[in-house]
């Protein structure tokens, strides 16, 4: 059995490590990714140079990528949070201060990803190419949200809390974990193209993005105590109600999709309802 305790103390020690400096590293790589698009811009506007600088790079991760359209399709929902937050419901009974950090990170990322959308306003690939021409996925997206990819944004706000999480204290398993966790987020976020959803820099920026909120998110979490109620059990009907009616949308998306990542989604929740049922009445009697 998991010393509750004991784990969410290893956490809480690992975000305290979390420190602003580690933001340096993304805001350059930002900042050439920026140059790079102004550089390599061809002058045809801002809309066209933008596309035009990866539209070779596009059509050919596309056409990759999409050779394996059920693995690009499942994959592409790690991006919804209502998909990928389930994973880590466990941890609201074993480390609540995951969730502390999560939601913090995840509030401010809905800001960032909103804001950042209207003031682009970057015409998705559907909307850009002919849709014969590439590979389209699932639903067709055309609308103006293209850049950032919030998808990507939501996958790496996830990717970054495990990160931290449960950093090793060895410099050689650091490397390690680091190199996979970062990998995983970017096949993830890479599926986005794969489905024909966005165009490469779109999910890079949104990766990075998705890194820089969540270091925030977990400086906030340590320096504000917004969600230390989330340790409270006495809050526990509160999660049960929110895993049951979660459940239910998760229903509803099987119905529409039948994909096995949901089923992989409602699995956790159908775990963690009851792991929380079961700690809330021992508690109680």
């Amino acid at each position: 059995m998991l010393n509750t305790d004991k784990l969410d103390a290893v956490v809480n020690d690992n975000f305290k490590k979390v420190k602003l400096g580690l933001l340096f590293s993304p805001f350059c790589l930002l900042c050439l990714v920026t140059f790079y698009v102004i550089f390599f811009n061809t002058g045809e506007g801002y809309v066209d140079g933008y596309v035009n600088i990866q539209k070779d790079l596009f059509f050919y991760l596309n056409g990759k990528l999409s050779e394996f359209p059920n693995l690009q399709f499942n994959l592409t929902q790690l991006g919804d949070v209502l998909i990928f937050f389930p994973f880590l419901t466990v941890f609201i009974v074993y480390a609540p201060k995951i969730w502390e950090a999560l939601l913090s990170s995840a509030i401010l990322s809905l800001l960032v990803s909103a804001i950042l959308k209207k003031i682009f306003a970057m015409p998705r690939p559907a909307a850009i190419f002919e849709n014969e021409s590439f590979v389209i996925i699932g639903k067709i997206l055309s609308g103006n949200t293209s850049l950032p990819s919030g998808h990507s944004i939501a996958t790496f706000v996830v990717i970054t809390i495990l990160l931290f999480a449960f950093m090793p204290k060895r410099n050689k398993y650091k490397v390690i974990w680091s190199s996979f966790i970062l990998m995983l987020g970017f096949i993830i976020a890479f599926s986005r193209v794969g489905v024909g959803a966005h165009y490469p820099i779109d999910v890079i920026v949104g990766s990075i993005i998705g890194y820089i909120v969540t270091v925030i998110g977990i400086q906030i979490s340590n320096k504000v105590d917004w969600f230390a109620w989330i340790s409270n059990k006495r809050y526990y009907p509160v999660f049960i109600l929110s895993l049951i009616i979660w459940g239910g949308v998760i229903v509803a998306k099987i119905l529409g999709d039948n994909l096995p990542v949901f089923y992989f989604s409602l699995f956790s929740l159908i775990i963690s309802l009851c792991l929380i049922t079961s700690t809330y009445v021992q508690k109680r009697y």
